[in-house]
């Protein structure tokens, strides 16, 4: 492949991927998305109850990293410590903290504050490894800025992962430091005010991803989502931003390997 760009997945499980369609070989996954141009993954932690899953795929392949983290709305899930967390991500492998943040759409609870309290964890971790964050902000996007900026979130950034909110909410994460991350979402009919946010993102602060198996783009649409099709997302944003397919990929993974130390 010489020296020639290829994409980067900046968000993707790998470890919920049904790979009956790969033959059952994660090897034949990888393979199929380096055909499609990607090269580079991030493999995303949504519970510490299996992070050895998500770990080892990065421990085996020189090209995927990972992160150590509770997804909100794993309310039944254990919720480390900062300490524990910090523990884990010593692991050399992982290169950001999360997925974290707050998701009121999918919890229906009075109280939020066991989600407020395992977001401050998760920052305080991060600011303690001066590892980037992984945020997923659902229905709760001023809560989320709100106590990013308490707890000094910016020291480290991190990224606005499968973005969905505006542009005054994309203007506050990147005043705090953090990249907006555009997934299949921003290939679909009905996102018109998320385009208008990607075609006014900076060349220096946005990636893209798929978050897979979840959220597949167009023209895959309602399919499994697999790392490969984060190409689809790249050639959406090639077009909403008029410029070529290779500066997208120059970009997205210039801007991810500076977010994340690479």
């Amino acid at each position: 492949m010489g020296n020639k760009i290829m994409l980067t997945d900046s968000h993707c499980h790998l470890d919920k991927i049904d790979l009956e369609p790969f033959n059952n070989s994660f090897s034949e996954m990888i393979d199929t998305a380096q055909d499609f141009g990607v090269n580079q993954f991030l493999c995303v932690c949504i519970d510490t109850e299996n992070f050895k899953h998500v770990l080892e795929p990065a421990q085996n392949y020189p090209n995927i990293y990972c992160s150590v983290g509770v997804h909100p709305t794993h309310k039944e899930s254990y919720a480390p410590s900062v300490d524990e967390l910090v523990e884990l991500a010593r692991n050399k492998e992982v290169i950001a903290i999360g997925e974290t943040g707050l998701d009121y759409f999918r919890c229906e609870d009075d109280d939020m504050t066991w989600q407020h309290d395992l977001f401050r964890t998760h920052i305080r971790a991060a600011i303690e490894t001066k590892k980037p964050l992984i945020i997923h902000t659902r229905s709760a996007r001023a809560d989320t800025i709100r106590i990013l900026k308490e707890e000094n979130a910016e020291k480290v950034g991190g990224v606005m992962h499968c973005f969905a909110e505006d542009w005054d909410t994309a203007q506050q994460a990147m005043e705090l430091n953090f990249y907006i991350s555009f997934s299949g979402i921003v290939t679909f009919n009905s996102a018109k005010e998320l385009q208008e946010v990607a075609k006014r993102v900076p060349a220096d602060k946005y990636l893209v991803e798929t978050d897979s198996p979840w959220l597949a783009p167009v023209p895959k649409r309602g399919k499994p989502n697999q790392p490969a099709y984060v190409k689809y997302v790249a050639e959406k944003m090639a077009d909403l931003r008029e410029c070529n397919y290779e500066q997208i990929e120059k970009e997205t993974t210039d801007n991810f390997n500076r977010l994340f130390k690479l």
